[in-house]
């Protein structure tokens, strides 16, 4: 899809702020509250803004620990990687899975209470999770940068 300069705009401030209203955000683009109502939908019907949501505080959750862990399975059959990922899907604490290329399969991005609760998760979920052959796992020190806008202003 082609974005117009407006639309770029647009998303940009809508990744800042989900919460603005449309009256704010015609003003800031620059367009009548009509047209800008009818842009964002259309953004949203092209599946552009796929949603909105709040960004929550992890520490004030009580979720001290964040670990990436990097699976291998067995094999890619087929039907145990659709096992597995049904099971990734219904485990809220992984809150993000990526496909890899290279020498791991998968990459879980997993929040914990603290230590001992991750080692639960790892050694009597994830481990135990269909096709999981191994599983390494690295520690979040310190987030540097989390919940990145995506780029739309330029290299469309």
């Amino acid at each position: 899809m082609t974005l117009e300069r407006v639309e770029k705009e647009i998303l940009q401030i809508l990744q800042k702020n989900g919460r603005i209203s449309n009256v704010e955000l015609a003003e800031q683009v620059g367009l009548s509250e009509s047209p800008c109502f009818r842009r964002v939908r259309g953004l949203e019907e092209a599946g552009v803004i796929t949603g909105y949501s709040a960004r929550l505080n992890q520490r004030e959750l009580g979720l001290q620990v964040t670990a990436f862990v990097q699976v291998t399975l067995d094999k890619q059959d087929d039907k145990k990687q659709r096992a597995f990922l049904a099971h990734v899907e219904a485990e809220e604490h992984i809150v993000e899975c990526h496909a890899l290329s290279g020498s791991h399969d998968y990459l879980l991005k997993v929040v914990a209470r603290s230590m001992d609760h991750f080692s639960e998760l790892s050694m009597q979920r994830i481990l135990k999770f269909p096709g999981v052959r191994n599983i390494e796992s690295n520690f979040s020190l310190l987030a540097v940068k989390e919940h990145g806008s995506l780029p739309v202003a330029r290299g469309q």
